[in-house]
């Protein structure tokens, strides 16, 4: 479960359209409907690639890419980008639960430079609309694992009903953190979602400091006290795993 959201993928010459629409390099920014127009209208001719995205979404591609039965749930609008995320789950076999916004769809338009370095404007539109009066039961049945974003912790009421019906229903629970900084505006709240109701937690080294305090292989244990399995990413070298107090580097 997480934001659907479409990516819209912009490999550029150079980073001169980041200056233009005021977007500092490598960064994730924030816009809305207006902003996102105007982008969309100054790519227009660059032969974008698009696809479903979001972070669960890319997650739940993965597995489905190496035939693993899968399910998504999430929120889209009235619109021709909802279609094509709806498509794109269909292609990839992905069953989908997506529910209707009044807003349109949510957008990640990533800016890819030269030195590869990407850089997102995102209007999150009917994704955010997403509520707990839309969860049932019935969406975690024939289930085994439940896997939900970190971006969504933010909207507390619907995070904590998402985990608790899918531990109710005997589901392992999973969460990759998504992002330092919502981690650390979240902190006490999702260390409590973690001990209750999460069995895996994946992490990058920003986001294990940011719910530790400390380096990769401290943060590892440290995060392995509250869950099943503990995942920290870090880069180029891999990950390292704790599951049960046996640690997997």
């Amino acid at each position: 479960m997480g934001n659907a959201l479409v990516d819209v993928l912009i490999k550029m010459n150079d980073d001169q359209l980041l200056d233009h629409f005021g977007l500092p390099k490598g960064s994730m920014q924030l816009v809305d409907a207006e902003s996102v127009k105007k982008i969309l209208a100054g790519i227009e001719g660059m032969d974008p690639a698009i696809a479903s995205g979001g972070s669960a979404a890319n997650t739940i591609n993965g597995l489905a890419a190496l035939h693993t039965p899968c399910g998504y749930i999430g929120k889209t609008g009235h619109d021709e980008f909802g279609k094509i995320f709806s498509d794109d789950m269909k292609t990839n076999q992905i069953e989908t639960f997506l529910f209707k916004g009044v807003n349109e769809t949510g957008r990640a338009i990533a800016f890819i430079s030269p030195d590869s370095e990407r850089t997102f404007a995102t209007f999150l539109g009917a994704a955010i609309e997403l509520t707990p009066d839309d969860l049932n039961e019935d969406l975690f049945n024939d289930y085994n694992i439940f896997h939900i974003e970190g971006y969504l912790v933010q909207n507390h009421a619907l995070i904590e009903k998402a985990l608790q019906m899918a531990h109710a229903s005997g589901l392992q629970v999973s969460i990759d953190l998504a992002s330092y900084n919502i981690v650390e505006t979240n902190l006490g709240f999702l260390k409590k979602l973690i001990e209750q109701y999460v069995d895996i937690v994946f992490a990058n080294e920003k986001e294990a400091r940011a719910i530790t305090g400390m380096k990769p292989e401290a943060a590892l244990d440290e995060i392995a006290k509250i869950c099943e399995i503990a995942v920290v990413k870090i880069g180029k070298d891999g990950s390292l795993v704790k599951n049960n107090g046996i640690r997997y580097d």
